[in-house]
């Protein structure tokens, strides 16, 4: 192994590339033991996509390792709030480990929906750790069409 001259000026270089690139430093705390504990305030909050369709609002979640059970699902106004809990399968002793990535614990996403819904006929599925909401927009908040008359 050759030795090289260390040069203050390209350190920074380097470190500010992969701050830039990484600001919450998440691979490097991934990296190094010690940041291990800290990994519990990152939060966990799942992926969503919001869909606008003619009669509906359709919000998908991500929520793998979830059970069915474990969801909870309110609407209040005009916000969506998705709950629930991701639980470790056993405890294991940390030395056994190699690579320790996965969250588990509680989470919560509120989602702020675009129209009014009709809060009585919401209805839920969960497949394959995709949870999928249909809100179904109110009276007044559906897009009517109006046609003119040119004279």
């Amino acid at each position: 192994m050759a030795l090289m001259k260390w040069t203050p000026s390209k350190e920074m270089e380097r470190l500010f590339g992969e701050f830039v690139d990484d600001p919450f430093l998440t691979g490097f705390r991934r990296r190094l033991p010690m940041w291990k504990s800290f990994r519990e305030f990152e939060g966990i909050s799942p992926a969503v996509d919001m869909i606008d369709k003619k009669d509906e609002i359709v919000v998908k979640a991500e929520v793998p390792g979830v059970e069915k059970n474990d969801i909870n699902i309110s609407l209040t106004d005009s916000t969506l709030t998705i709950k629930g809990e991701t639980k470790k399968e056993k405890e294991t002793k940390d030395e056994d480990y190699y690579y320790s990535e996965r969250t588990y614990g509680s989470f919560a996403r509120t989602l702020s929906l675009p129209e009014k819904v009709q809060a009585d006929n919401v209805k839920a599925n969960f497949k394959n750790g995709i949870l999928e909401i249909h809100l179904p927009k109110a009276p007044e908040a559906k897009h009517k069409e109006i046609k003119v008359d040119v004279e």
